[in-house]
């Protein structure tokens, strides 16, 4: 299958922690010859190299610094340090982000990583592809993210972490796949800082989503519960992003 086109693989789904043979968030973004790495959660180092070789690698893109989303980016510069001699890869991510890592590192991030520190309305261009970011409704600085192939004009939207108060039609442009948050079940709404499967297929349906893929599955959940309430509201078919499993706008 050609990585031309616009598309994610998923690396990890799980939210907060992994079960067995799991692993947190993490996704593979490929397009127009373009590889980058979209947040880097425990266990999705392994995973990564299912799909792509590190020399394929453009950038890695991080949302935002809770553990679950970016903490194999520490034993990802042991690779490309001591294994594939590789310097100056980009990395994208908040302040917080970048002083967290610096932290879990004894000599510092460069000249491994050459960081980039984004913010809401940030746009970045990565090889083809453009990556927009939208700070969410989420306790510390969360930034979803938008990909664009600039050739095709497909775009597919990842949510991150968010609550209610963050929709994806922040982005204010077409979106064909969004990959969204669904941790909690209708019962939990506004009970923690995230979104319901039913507010997600919700928000989708009213930005104009063609495709809705959810994600950041709670360890031990009923995923297909969770798909029943989303299509309710998405008004179609709505999936459960997998391991390995490829998905394009």
């Amino acid at each position: 299958m050609s990585d031309e086109s616009l598309a994610i693989t998923v690396l990890g789904s799980s939210g907060t922690y992994a079960a067995p043979g799991g692993a947190c968030s993490g996704y593979l973004v490929r397009g127009a010859g373009t590889t980058v790495w979209l947040d880097a959660g425990p266990g999705t180092l392994a995973n990564f190299q299912r799909h792509a070789s590190f020399a394929e690698l453009d950038a890695v893109v991080l949302s935002h610094c809770h553990p679950d989303h970016w903490t194999e980016l520490p034993v990802l510069r042991n690779v490309l340090k001591y294994v594939t001699h590789r310097s100056g890869v980009p990395v994208y991510g908040t302040a917080e982000n970048r002083r967290m890592a610096e932290a879990a590192t004894h000599d510092g991030l460069a000249p491994t990583f050459s960081w980039h520190t984004v913010a809401d309305g940030a746009v970045a261009d990565i090889g083809a592809l453009r990556f927009s970011f939208s700070r969410t409704d989420h306790p510390v600085e969360t930034l979803a993210v938008r990909v664009e192939d600039l050739a095709s004009g497909a775009a597919l939207a990842y949510s991150a972490d968010t609550a209610s108060g963050w929709s994806v039609s922040a982005f204010g442009a077409r979106v064909d796949l969004f990959v969204c948050e669904a941790t909690l079940t209708t019962d939990e709404e506004g009970l923690a800082p995230h979104l319901s499967a039913r507010q997600a297929g919700a928000m989708a349906a009213a930005a104009g989503v063609r495709r809705l893929v959810l994600t950041h599955h709670w360890p031990g959940g009923d995923v297909e519960a969770q798909r029943t309430a989303a299509e309710a509201t998405f008004g179609a078919p709505v999936e459960l992003a997998t391991i390995h499993e490829r998905y394009s706008p």
